[in-house]
Parts: C-alpha cells; structure tokens; sequence
C-alpha cells in the first residue's frame, strides 16, 4: 500500500486527509514513478477549494520529481530514470501512475526539490512573457518580483534580453537583484518609484500579486492594455481591459503544455532554477499549507515521502 493526500470534500486545508491507497499499475502510455519530492503550489489548494461534492475525494498534487519503477507499453523510457511529471493528479504522494505525456527527463542540474516545483511556475512565467509580447531591449514592470512566479520572470525575461523592474518588501530587494531585476519598494508612491527606475517608461506590467494597488499602477503606467496581464486578479480583467491568464483556462493549458520540455533545457544548461526554502516529510504536508498560505515562504516548499 501506498499513500497519498487527498482532499475529502470541497474546503480549505481542514479538508486534507493521508490515506492508504492501491497504485494502478501503468497501461498503455503510462508509467508508474516513485515520488522523491512533490511540490507545493497554492494552485494545489485552490483545486480542492471547489467542486461539487460527488467530485471528492480528489487527489492533491500537480508536479513530482521521482523515479520510474514500472512502465506500460509504448512509453519511451525506462525503468529506474529519473523523471518530472507535471501536470499531474495526486503528487502529494509516495507513489503514483501518470500519462507519459506528463513526464520528462529530470535535469541533472535540478535537485528533486527544485526539480519538484519547477514546471508550474516556469510555465506560468513563461506564458505571462509570451501574452505581453515582451522583446530583447524592453523594461517590463513585474510586481511581486520575489515570489516563486516573479523569480522565474527574472530568470526568463533575463534571456530573452528584457530589464526588470521589480517591486518588492525591501527585505526581499537581494532576491530581486539576485536575478537581475531593479527592485522597488511597494506601497505609496509605487508609481513614481517605477517612473525613477524607468525613466523612458515600461513596456508591459506583468502582475503575480493581484492588489489594486499593482493593477492600478499597472494601467497608470502602460498605455497598451493588452500588454498588462495578471494571474491574481481575474476579477479586474475585464472591467478594467487586461489580460487574465490561469493553468484552468484552454489557451493556457496548451500553451503550457507546449512549452515544458523547452523549459526543461534551459534547466538542463543551467539557465533556470528555482529556489527551495524549505522541505517536509508528506505526513506533515499540513505545515507546508499553512507555510505556503503565509503567502511569503522565501521560496519554493516540497514534500518528501
């Protein structure tokens, strides 16, 4: 017997339960992988957060990095590789069985942890650049620089040749210069701090934290509303004339899918990494809930079975 998280009805984390379950063995197209580290994304929580009630249990989890230990026909791989699978259902988990069109090669430069929270927020930075149309030579606003998704816009709008400005608590301006951007502090007057960093003005505004205050100065600042996304808050997107993207969304989804085994060889050549505060053994996957709910961990979280 295996274990996994599951949540028992639609709620918050007080719905989470550990239970004991049966590993399908793999089919067709499919493949079994021990999980070594699965990580740890609000998007986890947000899936048990809806639904009707017939929908539950649902497993929790969309990224692992893991080991194959079974393989059904026509896969491709080979039993003992290492592997991420993302998105998938039911990573928070000791083991699991996933469509091989989920999984791709580990890169030896990410560790399991990294490795484990890698995809979802490369994928969503990745889109966010790709909707805005932002070009070598640009400045780019990006407000919650520091966050998961901000620092792998740092990374990514880095190699397309794009300058960053990005706001920040100032505790976190290291993180931010870490990966090349220009921090500003939020909060009053964020407007005219983006206007002295960027004095020939920004491109596009790419929001990861959803305030008014980050959509506000977002609209006072670049003209060409498609060329302002946010993530984090839908409710302003149309209202308001911007672009709202999110994993659930068709154009998303494909996109997305189609970019995960580029993003894994820029990991590959070192280009890309993620930053991992900290791990937790599964059992006390609740900690890490209320540590990634605390919505500033200082990086990445992953559990390990």
């Amino acid at each position: 017997m295996q274990q996994r998280w599951v949540a028992t009805a639609p709620g918050g984390p007080e719905v989470l339960a550990l239970e004991e379950y049966d590993v399908p063995p793999p089919g067709p197209g499919e493949v079994t992988i021990e999980v070594c580290a699965a990580g740890v994304n609000p998007a986890d929580l947000k899936h048990i957060g809806r639904g009707a009630p017939a929908d539950f249990p649902k497993a929790i989890g969309y990224e692992v990095a893991g080991v194959i230990t079974a393989l059904g026909p026509d896969t491709g791989f080979v039993v003992g590789q290492e592997v991420i699978a993302y998105r998938v259902t039911g990573g928070w988990a000791t083991s699991l069985t996933v469509p091989v069109a989920d999984v791709f090669e580990k890169p030896a430069a990410l560790s399991d942890e990294a490795a484990a929270n890698f995809l979802l927020v490369g994928s969503t930075a990745s889109e966010m650049l790709h909707v805005t149309g932002v070009a070598a030579g640009e400045t780019i606003l990006v407000h919650a620089a520091s966050g998961a998704v901000g620092v792998s816009l740092l990374q990514q709008a880095a190699l397309l040749g794009a300058r960053v400005i990005g706001t920040a608590s100032e505790g976190n301006f290291d993180t931010v210069r870490r990966y090349g951007g220009v921090p500003v502090a939020y909060g009053d007057g964020l407007e005219q701090r983006v206007r002295d960093a960027a004095p020939d003005g920004v491109a596009a505004a790419l929001d990861c934290i959803g305030t008014d205050e980050a959509v506000d100065v977002s609209l006072a600042l670049v003209s060409d509303r498609n060329r302002i996304v946010t993530i984090a808050a839908g409710h302003r997107a149309e209202p308001d004339g911007i672009q709202h993207i999110a994993g659930a969304k068709p154009a998303s989804k494909a996109y997305r899918d189609r970019i995960r085994g580029d993003l894994i060889a820029l990991a590959a050549e070192g280009k890309l990494e993620v930053p991992v505060a900290r791990t937790y053994p599964l059992a006390d996957a609740l900690e890490a809930v209320e540590a990634v709910l605390g919505q500033h961990p200082g990086g990445k979280l992953a559990l390990i079975p």
